[in-house]
């Protein structure tokens, strides 16, 4: 059985395809499956697989006669699997080469952790220009604390995952079609408490254009989004108000807040802190770290002086960033 299986959905993905199984061929790390699910597209994908099934035995090809949505097809690919680890891969993204081998080495060495994920970079259309790249925390309770108010924590999509637990909780929710990803891992947490990180490496290409998703089946519109963060942050803290749903959101895109909302976000942003611990979705141990995340996240919100008086008496006496934001 070969040690990792790389699941990748396509829909109509004709135009970037190759170039996707390309870069998982080309992986330093060779003891893997490469399972492609066609979800019904109505382009040349189908052709394009096979073709490459037909030339690599690590290559399995499985097709659903009409679009189902990408959670689905993720299942599909899950389902079929044989590795202990799960690589996901978009078909219009690139692996760089090292990345199965260094997540499959991380996982290896580190067995308390269930998902691994890397830094990632957004870049255009044909990958000639870099539009940014994706810095997450790498440590699990950052991470964690970021996913539930929706900052950076990890792009799904380069992650790595522990079979096991993955099947233990069914794989995506197949009817949801926004942030399924983001409602997997909070269910991984809630239901099997693992332990996630990320990898302070540039391992992943994530491509810019006019249709990024692999199925258009329902797009989401802004009150939808608005739905489900808040019903992934009700899952550990019951009830949110519009009033903290904003003031997260606009955290969340690093806007200024004035006075009274950088205070009434601090008390929320520690709510969350305390709701985490009490769920045991992180150790009470990383409380001073969250803290200290949370007064960074805050201090980025605030007018330019206060961060430079900030930046200053923190350097002036020595101070940890969660000491030095008064607000």
């Amino acid at each position: 059985m070969p040690r990792v299986s790389v699941v990748m959905p396509v829909y109509n993905g004709e135009q970037f395809l190759a170039e996707a199984i390309e870069s998982i061929l080309a992986q330093t790390f060779t003891d893997f499956e490469l399972i492609i699910v066609d979800d019904g597209s109505q382009d040349a994908s189908a052709r394009i697989i096979r073709s490459y099934e037909e030339a690599d035995s690590r290559i399995t090809f499985l097709q659903h006669d009409h679009n189902l949505g990408q959670p689905q097809a993720q299942n599909t690919g899950i389902a079929a699997a044989d590795g202990e680890y799960i690589a996901l891969m978009d078909c219009d993204d690139v692996s760089l080469p090292t990345r199965l081998e260094q997540q499959g080495r991380f996982l290896q060495a580190n067995p308390e952790i269930g998902v691994v994920g890397v830094y990632s970079k957004l870049v255009n259309q044909d990958m000639t220009a870099e539009i940014s790249t994706r810095i997450v925390p790498l440590q699990h309770a950052p991470i964690v604390l970021n996913l539930f108010y929706g900052a950076p924590s990890l792009l799904t999509a380069s992650c790595m995952f522990r079979l096991q637990p993955l099947q233990s909780v069914g794989g995506f929710a197949p009817n949801l079609y926004y942030k399924a990803e983001t409602d997997l891992v909070i269910r991984l947490l809630f239901q099997t408490r693992i332990r996630i990180a990320n990898l302070p490496q540039v391992l992943y290409l994530y491509r810019q254009h006019g249709s990024n998703k692999s199925s258009d089946k329902e797009p989401a519109s802004g009150s939808k989004k608005n739905l489900y963060a808040r019903r992934s942050l009700n899952r550990p803290w019951n009830e949110v108000t519009d009033d903290t749903m904003m003031r997260f959101q606009r955290l969340r895109y690093a806007e200024k807040l004035n006075w009274f909302d950088r205070r009434a976000a601090k008390k929320d942003l520690r709510r969350l802190i305390e709701s985490l611990i009490d769920h045991s979705l992180v150790e009470s141990a990383d409380r001073p770290l969250l803290l200290a995340a949370a007064d960074h996240r805050l201090e980025q919100a605030s007018p330019r002086l206060w961060q430079q008086f900030c930046h200053w008496r923190r350097h002036r006496f020595g101070l940890p960033a969660s000491q030095t934001d008064s607000t």
